[in-house]
């Protein structure tokens, strides 16, 4: 019986009109509060989705999911390896490589860089390097040719195109009559790859021929290892230790997340961090949720010691500030929830525009890797987010509503 007249006393006293107008607008305020926070932190949320979305597409376009490696450095007899790991159903595509340290120098101008070999036709299996190739292709590495293909950057900082040469120094050196002298050797590019990966792929790597890098780090018939791809790459990890207990010990096994794990382990503790700030904005709000039901209870007081005169109980005086309260959150939520929605699917055409209305650019990819704002709606985060800000609504409830449950009647119309 309670609970209807309660609803029917909550929405009355919500819709009624008030002698302090100031109680409407802080009402009005805790409701636009709520909604704003929970649309900014749908939004906020969506972005860093799509950044880290967007930013694992690029680097595990390039990056395999596991290598394995000699532990000198060198791996022996990889054929054999190669062919019993192929037969494994977990991994999609293998590819042996060879990788050092080298020096490129073109004209005045010297940059380090990490050379890898590797086989053309098995790399396009492993990776989307050779859909990265802004000019020249993979398929120009050919055997004692001796080509390398430069990331954009490297390229523009060498000042060199494809068909122009380039000296590798490498930290082997050789013993002539003139004394020991560094190994180097004259490539020609013939291929230049914009991955917009990160993690300096595009300045500081560089490709050649599996069997010009042998030669070229004196590694005869061996290689450095195998690149290794699976059919779920979250699940390297497991994949990893699986190998580990296959493989002999003099055999090294590492995946992604040993290379740029610890990046996006801090973008999922920034997105956790925003979220609790931004959180913020709501917890604000309910205070002034909390403000504005104490005001109504002290100008209804009289109202509800009338009530309580014709029969109401406490706990029916309780369910209907509590709905009244929680009517101004669900609506906040609501529309917070719309907006926000609206707003994460839409966010990348909104910023274009205003790029090009206020002639800006927000976003560099020198900086932020992308040159545009990403998004990816989540609704396991807008579930979290909903059910977070009607919790908070309805804890800003239960004090005022207490409050005015504990009324007695002839205290309240003593002065009426």
């Amino acid at each position: 019986m309670f609970r209807p007249l309660s609803i029917f006393m909550g929405l009355r006293y919500l819709r009624a009109k008030r002698r302090n107008h100031f109680i409407s607008f802080i009402s009005m305020t805790s409701m636009i509060g709520i909604a704003l926070g929970v649309l900014v932190l749908i939004t906020v949320l969506s972005v860093m989705n799509g950044f880290d979305r967007e930013i694992k597409t690029r680097v595990f376009s390039v990056i395999p999911a596991l290598t394995v490696t000699g532990i000198d450095g060198k791996m022996q007899n990889w054929q054999s390896l190669e062919k019993t790991l192929s037969e494994n159903q977990t991994i999609t595509s293998i590819a042996p490589f060879v990788s050092g340290q080298a020096l490129l120098a073109n004209a005045n101008f010297v940059h380090p860089v990490s050379v890898v070999g590797i086989l053309p036709q098995q790399e396009k299996k492993m990776s989307e390097l050779n859909a990265k190739m802004i000019e020249g292709s993979l398929d120009a590495l050919l055997p004692g040719k001796f080509g390398i293909a430069l990331g954009e950057d490297l390229a523009s900082q060498l000042a060199v195109g494809v068909g122009d040469k380039i000296a590798v120094f490498t930290s082997q050196f050789s013993v002539s009559i003139a004394g020991i002298i560094p190994r180097i050797k004259l490539f020609t590019v013939v291929g230049i790859f914009r991955t917009n990966a990160g993690f300096h792929v595009d300045s500081d790597l560089a490709f050649i021929q599996l069997q010009d890098a042998q030669r070229l780090f004196q590694m005869e018939n061996n290689v450095t290892g195998l690149h290794i791809n699976i059919h779920n790459i979250y699940q390297a990890p497991i994949f990893e230790n699986e190998l580990i207990r296959a493989l002999p010990p003099a055999i090294r096994v590492s995946n992604w997340t040993d290379q740029v794990g610890t990046y996006f382990q801090a973008v999922n503790m920034e997105k956790h961090m925003m979220f609790l700030i931004l959180m913020l904005i709501i917890i604000v709000a309910v205070f002034n949720l909390v403000s504005t039901l104490v005001m109504v209870v002290n100008e209804k007081e009289a109202d509800i010691a009338i009530l309580r005169t014709f029969g109401a109980t406490p706990r029916m005086i309780l369910m209907t500030f509590i709905f009244q309260g929680g009517v101004i959150g669900v609506i906040g939520t609501l529309l917070g929830v719309i907006g926000g929605v609206a707003l994460a699917l839409h966010v990348t055409e909104v910023v274009n525009w205003l790029q090009a209305v206020l002639h800006v650019q927000f976003l560099s990819s020198s900086v932020y890797i992308l040159d545009y704002l990403p998004s990816e709606l989540l609704w396991s985060d807008v579930l979290v987010i909903v059910s977070c800000a009607l919790l908070f609504s309805l804890l800003a409830t239960l004090y005022p509503a207490f409050r005015a449950s504990k009324t007695e009647p002839v205290e309240a119309l003593r002065y009426e």
